[in-house]
């Protein structure tokens, strides 16, 4: 089971679904669709009880290209419903988040049940940053994990983290050796794999009841606030100045 950008190994009762766009993986709608396939073939194998994914090259994701060299012409509200699809899966899910996972690709890590990274993992919800909302559900799906307080600081602020910070807010479910994130990602998953499958699924429903309801909620209103921010001097400043690699000058138009 494999797509141009993402490949889907089984070993015994784990999957291995992994991202093929090095170094960064920025992903667009193609690429959602592509995992959420992936997710949609392994709940209908009676084989896989657990999913690892990961990605190829430096850094987990680095979220959306906002300049402009990856895209395949679909538009936000496509991308979300993507999206939407991976909290509608019904396998468990562990990220090794080996790298950065930034914007978006925070929120991809954050569709999973599980993640695992290292001191060196870097995290960031930088749309502040960028003059921007946060999207793909971030909203609901980070203060789920971390708790409100937080995760507003973290949205607020938009600065950078490592993964011990991460793992002392919650964020990391299990710190690994830098080096040794896939391994650990693994043998969590083959934890997991080693109950019963339809208690797996049963419990694991229970504990996401309405999750993806709410993300597809939230995504609505995300969106909404996204393109309306978009429009203003400020997020054209935030994107140059991430460009540029320089602190943004903002001005409040």
């Amino acid at each position: 089971m494999s797509a141009p950008d993402v490949t889907v190994e089984l070993t015994g009762h784990v999957a291995t679904v992994e991202i093929h766009r090095p170094p960064n993986n920025f992903f667009d709608t193609a690429l959602i669709a592509a995992l959420a396939d992936a997710y949609d073939r392994l709940d209908d194998n009676g084989d896989c009880r657990a999913i690892v994914l990961c990605a190829e090259g430096k850094h987990f994701c680095a979220g959306a290209d906002f300049s402009g060299n990856t895209g395949d012409g679909s538009s936000p509200a496509d991308l979300y419903r993507q999206a939407i699809r991976l909290f509608h899966a019904r396998t468990p899910v562990v990220a090794a988040v080996a790298g950065a996972a930034i914007g978006g690709g925070l929120g991809l890590a954050l569709s999973a049940d599980f993640r695992i990274g290292s001191p060196s993992s870097r995290f960031a919800a930088n749309f502040s940053q960028l003059g921007f909302h946060p999207g793909f559900g971030i909203s609901v799906t980070l203060p789920r994990v971390v708790g409100q307080q937080k995760a507003l600081e973290w949205l607020l602020t938009g600065e950078r983290f490592g993964g011990e910070q991460a793992h002392q807010a919650g964020l990391l479910d299990e710190l690994a050796a830098d080096g040794e994130v896939r391994a650990a990602a693994l043998r969590f998953a083959h934890r997991i794999a080693a109950s019963a499958p339809q208690a797996l699924t049963s419990i694991r429903a229970t504990l996401r009841a309405g999750l993806a309801e709410a993300v597809a909620a939230a995504t609505d209103h995300e969106l909404t606030e996204q393109t309306r921010l978009q429009a203003t001097a400020d997020f054209r400043e935030g994107i140059a100045a991430a460009a540029q690699r320089r602190p943004p000058q903002f001005t409040g138009r």
